[in-house]
């Protein structure tokens, strides 16, 4: 049974406590510490995508982990490290997705009660994946900012701990285990891309990374409208934020442990449009088959839209999950499908009289292309009477043959308009 507690606007504002600042011993012992618990993930090869990049990519699945996030790592780490005593009295933590499952999910393994604290529009499918791990539910405010203060506002009123997103030494080493993973699993790896949102995965993944091989390049990938991280680097301006489907990494602050490890151990910081986003997610679905969130991504499209970048270099790319809405994914495709020609929308004029749907149907199915929908505008200003538009909606190879197909039509006399 899924319980959820809706709460008021009362929240108030605290700060993360942070110890030290990890080490490589740090990110060992965490691989220590969740070996059994968390996914050692695949890496594997990705020769298509290494054609169309110019480099040789291998990808790190962290989109397999049972939460399909590499999330997992930091809050087992976190949660492991808790005192008995403390265990005792719970732990709670802000989230609008994969920190939260992370979280409750590892809670729900070490018998610890767990309470997520949600922004009120999350969306009802990961409200129910984080409530399927036996965590209670709050649905409070209007975004992580808000969400994050009143799960600080319970941690205060209960004595229950507060698990951090990303800013604490516990959770940086967790998700650092990433990178000891592929220093075993790349040969001769010379360069790391790594999705950045707080900085927590960027600041484990360098620190491992670093600590071992310090000739690898490490580079992190913001999305436009939210270089949080380069900000607090001053670096860019300060970021508008925005419509993103890479919510994962739509952080506008970094954490303040996060940028200084990222000052001392990153390399370099490339931006992606969400135009490349969403390529990045199609192509993962079309060439690799797996399922990749807005922010799992990211990575992805720092190479394919900055090849300039990674040409000639053996690129490891963390794919860092894969939680994405079904809509969301459906529309991505969709869109996709558009910008390749592969779905293309016709506008017809034509006379309104038996038979011309009929031939113009055979005259796309003769060059090999199919009908997905049609609809009859026949009252549209400026259609005269007598006359109707036709809409069309036609799959097709790709947009050389989408021409082919226009060509055609206007070839029998009608005028073709392209949607």
């Amino acid at each position: 049974m899924i319980t959820v507690i809706i709460r008021g606007d009362n929240g108030v504002d605290g700060n993360i406590s942070a110890m030290n600042r990890p080490t490589i011993a740090d990110v060992r012992a965490a691989a220590g510490v969740l070996a059994g618990a968390v996914a050692r993930t695949p890496t594997a090869p990705a020769s298509t995508l290494s054609q169309i990049a110019g480099a040789d990519l291998w990808l790190k699945f962290e989109n397999l982990q049972f939460t399909s996030s590499f999330k997992e790592r930091g809050a087992r780490n976190f949660l492991a490290h808790l005192p008995d005593d403390t265990r005792a009295g719970g732990v709670v933590a802000a989230s609008a997705g994969n920190h939260a499952q992370g979280v409750a999910y590892h809670a729900h393994l070490l018998e610890i009660p767990a309470t997520i604290v949600m922004p009120e529009d999350t969306p009802f499918t990961k409200v129910a994946n984080t409530a399927h791990h036996g965590a209670k539910v709050v649905l409070h405010g209007e975004g992580y900012v808000e969400a994050r203060a009143e799960a600080e506002r319970i941690a205060a009123d209960t004595g229950a701990t507060l698990v951090p997103a990303f800013d604490h030494p516990l959770v940086i080493a967790g998700q650092g285990t990433v990178g000891l993973e592929l220093l075993e699993q790349v040969p001769a790896l010379d360069t790391v891309v790594v999705p950045v949102g707080g900085g927590g995965l960027i600041a484990g993944v360098a620190i491992a990374i670093k600590g071992v091989r310090p000739d690898v390049r490490v580079v992190g990938v913001q999305v436009e409208g939210y270089e949080g991280m380069l900000f607090a680097l001053g670096r860019a301006p300060e970021p508008h934020g925005g419509t993103t489907i890479a919510e994962g990494i739509a952080v506008r602050e970094a954490g303040q442990l996060t940028r200084a490890i990222a000052a001392d151990l990153v390399d370099d910081f490339v931006v992606v449009s969400e135009q490349a986003i969403e390529h990045a997610v199609s192509l993962g679905i079309e060439i690799e088959k797996t399922v990749l969130e807005g922010a799992g991504a990211a990575g992805l499209a720092a190479v394919i839209e900055h090849p300039d970048q990674f040409r000639g270099r053996r690129v490891a790319v963390v794919l860092s999950g894969g939680n994405i809405d079904a809509r969301v994914l459906t529309s991505v495709l969709s869109r996709a499908l558009a910008r390749s020609g592969r779905l293309v929308r016709l506008r017809i004029e034509v006379p309104d009289k038996p038979g011309v749907l009929a031939a113009i149907a055979q005259l796309i199915a003769s060059r090999g292309a199919n009908v997905v929908d049609v609809t009859h505008h026949r009252d549209l200003p400026g259609v005269a009477l007598k006359r109707t538009v036709l809409e069309l909606s036609i799959e097709t190879r790709d947009r050389a043959h989408a021409d082919g197909i226009v060509q055609g039509l206007e070839a029998e006399g009608y005028h073709v308009e392209i949607g």
